[in-house]
């Protein structure tokens, strides 16, 4: 049996995620309390066997006060051979609010006693164990639902895939530091295409972009330093059993010389592996 369980923060779109995974062939349980996940996963393996793929929704209001257990409850499921993933969902506090805002739909944690934001803060705080086990974290703060339902699908082929994912995620320093990432490379360093008036509107998809960076010896020497690091220590995640390897690069705004050296590390890396995947945060 597959099982994925789906947590994060109110707001931050688990139900869309359970709905991507239900179009998936998953059976899906929204809001079990956390003490009746040994025996659903008992009771699927016994007596349910049509229950090959079973997506599970938990967040704070169904922790009760056994928050603490989620790691061994995890831990023993994985014991007994099930293939079980945890995906975390969140998003910047400032966001969650306009969402909510928007919706006005009500925090499950607000109560008269309770700002919105204060329910925010303490739901983030309840939910980092779970955070902490998650296989696969993603930042849904600049994603729209049509984004969303693709990177539920993608992560899913995923877990699928006995090899381990790799990940070149572009973004721009002054927009933030990107939430979903497990090593980090600065562009700032490199000559920047911006100070070129034909190069400022373009991006490092760019043919013009390109040639003006693959010009400057600080760059290549940049790639291949990146390269060699990479190359050397990809062994050790995967002999962790990692699914998934986020390695982000960042520039001044994320449009040109981190968008070129993802593009670039993600050509040289498809040459060797199998789903290597290049994301840009900062490009709509």
């Amino acid at each position: 049996m597959k099982l994925q369980i789906v947590s994060g923060l109110s707001g931050s779109g688990k139900t869309i995620a359970l709905q991507v995974l239900e179009d998936l062939d998953y059976y899906c349980i929204d809001n079990l309390p956390l003490e009746l996940l040994s025996e659903l996963v008992k009771k699927s393996l016994k007596n349910w066997h049509y229950l090959d793929k079973v997506a599970i929704g938990i967040d704070a209001r169904t922790l009760g006060d056994n928050f603490s257990e989620f790691s061994q409850i995890i831990q023993q499921i994985k014991d007994d051979g099930i293939d079980c993933h945890v995906l975390f969902l969140h998003a910047q506090t400032s966001i969650l609010l306009k969402r909510f805002s928007e919706t006005r739909r009500k925090h499950p944690l607000t109560n008269e006693l309770t700002s919105l934001e204060e329910a925010i803060d303490r739901e983030r705080l309840i939910l980092s164990m779970i955070r902490d086990e998650s296989n696969q974290q993603i930042d849904t703060s600049t994603c729209n639902v049509h984004q969303l339902r693709d990177k539920i699908k993608l992560l899913d082929t995923l877990n699928s895939q006995a090899i381990m994912a790799l990940q070149f995620l572009s973004f721009g320093f002054k927009h933030g530091l990107p939430d979903d990432m497990d090593m980090m490379f600065d562009m700032r360093c490199l000559p920047n295409p911006h100070w070129e008036p034909s190069l400022r509107p373009l991006t490092g998809k760019n043919q013009p972009v390109i040639d003006f960076l693959d010009q400057q010896e600080s760059c290549n020497e940049m790639f291949n330093d990146i390269q060699q690091y990479v190359e050397k220590w990809l062994s050790c995640f995967e002999d962790n059993n990692r699914n998934y390897l986020t390695i982000a690069i960042g520039c001044t705004g994320g449009q040109h010389r981190s968008v070129y050296m993802v593009e670039r590390l993600t050509q040289h890396f498809k040459q060797h592996r199998e789903s290597v995947i290049a994301r840009h945060k900062e490009l709509v």
